[in-house]
């Protein structure tokens, strides 16, 4: 949540707030109730915030510009201390004007902070947690004048989560950080140097980064990048190249950026799978870092995640335990530590998280590993935080998801899911070399399979078109369908802001059937009919729902004729899919759908209400 970029350079010009606008566009999709920028040249600091998007703030700036700078910030905000509203808007600047700050994350001891100050005279203007920290931080500078040594002072002072980026008004050609949980980055320039919550920030001017660690504070200038640590001993930063530029920051010509993720899964499949076998034959991680004969000793997995990443572990117990037969539990990672889970050295954790920054699944990582448990986590971040905490990498490959509501980052998941189960039967002897290989081919056929799908997008729009008025969708699935039930019923709330449940089928006659009634849209994910007994329950349950007057949407496998007989609208996947794969091919279908249905009411699908892309508060 929220997004910051800053920026510094060798001379006043006007770059600094282009850079700072350019990448608060691109980093939008992680707050955008407000946005405000600072900027610092030798006669102080300009500030400027509004209300609503960064192109509120854009326009402001072109109406009434503020002057050129060699440093700036830029904050875009997703609401957790305080309305959104212009005042509560981050940059905030002390009272005296010494210095700017913005923040991501949550100072918990904010409230007992502010008593102090206000005990000296202190007022206040907002509701925020950060403008506490911008208080601190000038008495901190009336006391010590260097900006690196008061941020540390301060730094040392708070609880909770917080990346907090500062300009001050005698020291402009700098720009320092802290950093303790929330996610931080650097961007190293030539003759010009960044900062932002993730690459996006910055990625229109250079490719190289530098992962700030946790507990740590980072001094940028134009020529150079200082880290120490919260004891103020140096660090060596870690550089690595960003793989990505501003072209997949784009739409490139789809309406919106959820469109063009839904219809880059299947390359996001097809990358996550590249590299995967080695000369011999055998599959390989990205980074291990666990002894082969301790992770054949695993008695049990726990997946941990949260939203859609855990709706993806929900996949991997499915498939994990068919190919390994090692128990596998699915936890949301926020209920994890506090439940006194049963983990030990036989215990394998995965983690599942799009950013490497969620918040919830980076405290049950650091739960389980306290516990003595391994710890493999499935990204697409680099350098992100859950990964340097992990014994084990397993990257998604699936390029930056800029849409709140995930997609690809989704099915690139349950890719790397099948991946990690096919590398555990393989190490632990669960599976012959031939079948490994077998289940390989069948994956690397789903790309096309799933360009099928994406071929009837029309069709599916049109569904949609016609339930424009509906106010509630029931979603039922069995085995791996019962997950993918569950993550339409999330899309349709996430961008319709409408009634939606998902259900496992058999659960039907237990309660949800008292739901069904004359008109209502009931999307049913059939399994193969290769599975009769399985299949047959499932028409079954269309017969059920049909019976009350429903409507079932019916998502099933071509040829599947008892499936077609009952259906009002029917949406084909290939034949050819297997089984534990069906998810890959399943869920486009509930993905185009909330999208248009969002559309046809008129709300933006690419930045839904009161969410944000990458939660980074417990």
């Amino acid at each position: 949540m929220c997004g910051i970029v800053a920026y510094v350079g060798e001379t006043d010009s006007g770059h600094p707030l282009e850079v700072v606008l350019a990448g608060l566009e691109r980093l939008e999709y992680r707050g955008y109730d407000s946005a405000g920028v600072a900027v610092a040249n030798g006669g102080g600091i300009s500030l400027r915030k509004e209300a609503g998007r960064v192109a509120d703030l854009a326009a402001s700036l072109a109406a009434a510009p503020v002057p050129a700078a060699i440093s700036a910030i830029g904050h875009t905000r997703w609401a957790t201390h305080g309305s959104p509203t212009a005042t509560n808007a981050h940059p905030h600047m002390a009272p005296d004007g010494s210095v700017a700050i913005v923040h991501n994350g949550i100072v918990e001891n904010h409230e007992a902070l502010r008593a102090e100050l206000a005990a000296t005279g202190a007022q206040f203007v907002s509701e925020t947690d950060t403008e506490v920290v911008a208080h601190l931080l000038a008495q901190q500078l009336t006391q010590t004048p260097d900006l690196t040594a008061a941020m540390l002072a301060v730094a040392n002072r708070l609880e909770g989560s917080f990346a907090i980026v500062a300009v001050a008004a005698t020291q402009p050609n700098k720009v320092v950080a802290a950093r303790r949980n929330s996610p931080l980055v650097v961007g190293l320039g030539d003759g010009e140097n960044f900062l932002g919550s993730d690459v996006a920030a910055f990625v229109g001017f250079t490719r190289r980064a530098m992962a700030i660690g946790q507990d740590q504070v980072v001094t940028v200038t134009a020529a150079d990048v200082a880290v120490v640590d919260f004891a103020g001993n140096p660090v060596a930063g870690e550089e690595y190249d960003v793989d990505w530029d501003t072209r997949t920051a784009v739409t490139a010509g789809y309406p919106t950026f959820m469109d063009k993720e839904i219809h880059e899964q299947p390359q996001a499949v097809a990358d996550t799978m590249l590299g995967r076998l080695t000369a011999d034959g055998y599959l390989q991680l990205d980074e291990l870092h666990i002894r082969e004969e301790e992770l054949r000793a695993i008695d049990k997995i726990i997946v941990v995640a949260c939203g859609t990443a855990a709706y993806a572990g929900h996949v991997a117990k499915y498939a994990i335990e068919h190919w390994c037969r090692i128990p596998v539990e699915v936890e949301l990672a926020h209920e994890f530590r506090y439940r006194d889970p049963v983990v030990n050295s036989k215990t394998l954790v995965v983690a599942i998280s799009q950013s490497g920054e969620t918040m919830d699944t980076l405290m049950a990582v650091r739960h389980a590993r306290e516990q003595g448990s391994r710890v493999l986590s499935i990204l697409n971040a680099f350098g992100s935080t859950i990964a340097r905490e992990s014994d084990a990498v397993l990257y998604t490959h699936a390029g930056p998801e800029a849409a709140v509501a995930s997609t690809k980052a989704f099915t690139a998941q349950i890719t790397a899911c099948y991946l990690l189960g096919l590398y555990l039967a393989q190490l632990r002897g669960n599976k012959y070399p031939d079948e490994i290989a077998t289940y390989l081919d069948e994956l690397a056929q789903m790309p096309q399979r799933m360009a099928e799908v994406l071929a009837q997008e029309g069709a599916i729009k049109q569904i949609a078109n016609e339930l424009g008025d509906v106010t509630s969708v029931l979603f039922l699935g069995r085995h791996v369908g019962f997950p993918i039930a569950l993550e339409g019923a999330l899309k349709l709330k996430e961008l319709a802001y409408i009634h939606a449940e998902g259900f496992a089928a058999g659960e039907l006659k237990h309660g949800p059937i008292a739901l069904v009634e004359a008109g209502l849209p009931v999307f049913v994910i059939v399994p193969t009919p290769r599975r009769p007994l399985l299949h047959a329950k499932v028409i079954s349950n269309i017969n059920e729902v049909k019976a009350r007057g429903a409507r079932p949407i019916v998502i099933a496998q071509e040829g599947d004729e008892a499936a077609a007989e009952y259906a009002d609208y029917l949406i084909q996947v290939p034949a050819s899919t297997p089984t534990l794969m069906m998810p890959l091919v399943t869920v486009i279908p509930l993905q185009i759908f909330a999208c248009e249905l969002a559309k046809q009411k008129g709300l933006d699908v690419d930045k839904p209400r009161n969410l944000a892309k990458s939660v980074t508060v417990e």
